[in-house]
């Protein structure tokens, strides 16, 4: 029977939505045909306005671009007049005010335009002013003034621009990222983090930095020294209360992971259990408490300081923007809701805790997903592969979860110590009613409600992996793996229809597959009905997500599997064997033909129910006629469609029908 695993967590990508570097020369070539007036072209205008001898002209027009770029269909025309290389002497211009718009322009620009832009802005040489902006910046933190209580250095918001832009690039562009391995970036990059006494927001983007950077990155491994070690200590040991500090506590965390490499031996194992104890604290928090309670001390705050007129506003404008500001839009799509606390006004402070708060739970999630999986060079991507006695592959192209994933003692003991299993499990329940209201019935602080959802997602997720990694009794025996099961079933079952939300689906079905092959194979009593299953295969049959369908056909591979060693149970499993090849020979996908093709060979593959229940469903003649269907599909499917992971494994699943037959012919011969 094929099993999954939870590929690991990377920093999040750019959507392919991002702006293509062919639609600039598209664009290009649609102004030739038609004439390309740059006198009635904004984006001319505006890069004309760079070379204004007037500092607030310059920073006018930085401001204007960094508004228009947010319209995606605005940037092709920038790209094709140089606006990055027209942007880029701005980072060193002599007014700082000119050189933070600037950054946020390209900032801006990166985060809209997606990945091909960003590959794009480095080959047109932004890293080169952009490094040099940083070296200064952080040259200019020991001897600035130290400013007032309430007021902030201004090389720090500099800073920060710069710092997101780097980012941005380093997480989109394998040449940025090896730029910034070899131009001591590591170094600047860690000095604003060490501001985090002073300004939580430029070292919280510091963070994100080097959280993305340090991942899967062993070119620099070797430049990671002491220094870096002791301020990221130095962030962990902050006794700062606000969520925000939470947030940069849990990014100074996720690093520490991804460097644990370049950890002395003899500090590993209390760095693992500061990390984890970060982990375990973030996730304590009850966002379902917290949020209306942010919400409640806002209105406090906006009520004492007279603030109720600018507060309508505000909703009057949140709804003019949601009738068409495509750039808001654009941007929340681009960073994926993960960070975009700091694209909200300043004066929403008690929203952009709430948002630090679900980022910090999310990535906390996220990073012990990656604590329980291994570095397989396959992880960059789902594998949906599936096998059966010849493969220890996946369904996504993954080993076997019901043997440890390379989970070592310690992180094992770990894990365990801090509870980390029953905090994940807590985080699965659907986000609390109270804070969905308050969120649904408040402007801007609507965007929290996918990030409530998400961390519900990453939470199964987790679960999934957590279940894969670790043997039953240390998660709590049959007793906790049933209670388990009942609450999936609940999220799963309790409504009067099984949720549509793709990502949700996604992840509760992974969790519960890992569960009931658990379960299945300590002989637990299952506590979801057969009739559950089938109605979620059904939902699963018409979504649109490959492992989705895998992992619910999996799943009735595994109840028939068990159900077939019962006395009764031939109606039963001619029930799923009839879903199964109704799988087998429609979906469009011939991984989760193949993978349906494996439950059946675990279904039928011994006992006098089985052979009843193939007999009556006619299994053999079935099988009969899909075998040449599904090997011509293979070969003309080629190595395009599909990875070799799951060529491999679906050249086993070809190998084994052909010996399945011959099995069910020897079982008819009787």
């Amino acid at each position: 029977m094929g099993k999954s695993k939870t590929t690991k967590f990377k920093r999040p990508q750019f959507n392919a939505v991002g702006l293509p570097v062919n639609a600039v020369k598209e664009a290009a070539e649609e102004e030739e045909e038609h004439g390309g007036d740059d006198d009635d072209c904004p984006a001319a205008e505006l890069l004309e306005k760079l070379e204004s001898p007037s500092a607030d002209v310059r920073e006018l027009a930085c401001a204007s671009i960094s508004r228009v770029v947010q319209q995606s269909l605005t940037i092709p025309g920038l790209l094709q007049r140089d606006a990055v290389r027209r942007l880029g002497p701005m980072l060193l211009d002599g007014s700082l005010a000119v050189r933070e718009t600037a950054a946020g322009a390209l900032r801006n620009l990166s985060a809209c335009g997606g990945q091909e832009v960003c590959e794009d802005m480095v080959k047109r040489d932004v890293m080169t002013p952009l490094t040099a902006l940083l070296r200064e910046c952080c040259a200019g933190f020991d001897g600035a003034t130290v400013p007032m209580k309430e007021q902030k250095n201004p090389l720090d918001s500099v800073a920060n621009e710069a710092v997101n832009l780097l980012w941005n690039l380093c997480e989109s562009s394998n040449q940025a990222l090896s730029m910034f391995n070899k131009s001591g970036l590591l170094d600047v990059v860690v000095q604003c983090l060490e501001r985090h006494p002073h300004n939580v927001e430029l070292a919280t983007s510091a963070a994100h930095c080097l959280h993305t950077v340090t991942e899967d990155n062993p070119e620099l491994l070797c430049s990671i020294n002491c220094a870096v070690h002791g301020a990221l200590d130095s962030v962990l040991l902050s006794n700062q209360p606000s969520l925000a500090h939470t947030l940069l506590k849990t990014l100074a965390s996720g690093t520490l992971w991804n460097v644990k490499e370049s950890l002395p031996t003899a500090r590993q194992a209390q760095t693992l259990a500061a990390v984890l104890a970060t982990l375990a604290k973030c996730l304590d928090l009850d966002a379902g408490e917290l949020i209306p309670q942010l919400r409640q001390a806002e209105e406090a705050r906006f009520s004492s300081s007279g603030m109720e007129e600018q507060a309508k506003g505000e909703r009057a404008a949140v709804d003019e923007m949601d009738d068409g500001e495509e750039g808001a839009q654009n941007l929340k799509n681009e960073k994926d809701e993960d960070d975009f606390s700091d694209l909200l006004p300043r004066e929403k402070e008690e929203l952009r805790e709430a948002a630090a708060l679900l980022t910090a739970q999310q990535t906390s999630l996220e990073i012990i997903v990656n604590m329980c999986c291994s570095d397989d060079p396959s992880d960059d991507e789902w594998e949906e592969s599936s096998s059966s006695d010849e493969s220890e592959m996946a369904a996504d192209g993954f080993s076997n979860p019901m043997s440890p994933l390379c989970l070592s003692a310690e992180v094992h003991g770990a894990l365990i110590n801090h509870n980390i299993p029953q905090k994940v499990l807590k985080k699965t329940q659907f986000p609390a009613q109270g804070a969905m209201d308050v969120c649904r019935q408040t402007p801007y602080w609507g965007s929290l409600i996918k990030k409530m959802q998400r961390v519900q997602s990453r939470a199964l997720t987790c679960l999934h992996t957590i279940l894969s990694s670790m043997d039953a009794d240390s998660l709590g025996g049959a007793a906790a793996l049933q209670e388990a099961a009942q609450h999936l079933s609940s999220l799963v079952f309790g409504a009067a229809e099984i949720p549509k939300d793709e990502e949700f689906l996604e992840s509760v079905i992974s969790a519960m597959r890992s569960l009931l092959q658990m379960t299945a194979s300590k002989n637990i009593p299952q506590v979801i009905s057969l009739q559950q299953l089938m109605s979620l295969s059904e939902a699963a049959a018409c979504s649109d997500v490959i492992s989705v369908r895998v992992n619910a056909v999996a799943i009735l591979g595994i109840t028939g599997s068990t159900l077939a060693k019962e006395k009764g149970s031939a109606e039963t499993l001619q029930m799923i064997g009839n879903g199964l090849l109704q799988v087998a020979t429609k979906d469009a996908d011939l991984v989760v033909n193949g993978e349906a093709l494996d439950a059946l060979f675990d279904v039928f593959a011994d006992g006098n129910e089985a052979e009843t229940a193939a007999k009556n469903i006619q299994l053999l003649p079935a099988l009969r006629t899909l075998q040449p269907v599904f090997k011509a599909k293979l070969r003309k499917a080629g190595r395009e469609a599909y990875s070799p992971q799951q060529l491999c494994v679906l050249n086993n699943v070809k190998v084994n029908l052909r010996r399945f037959v011959g099995y069910l012919e020897t079982v008819v011969n009787k």
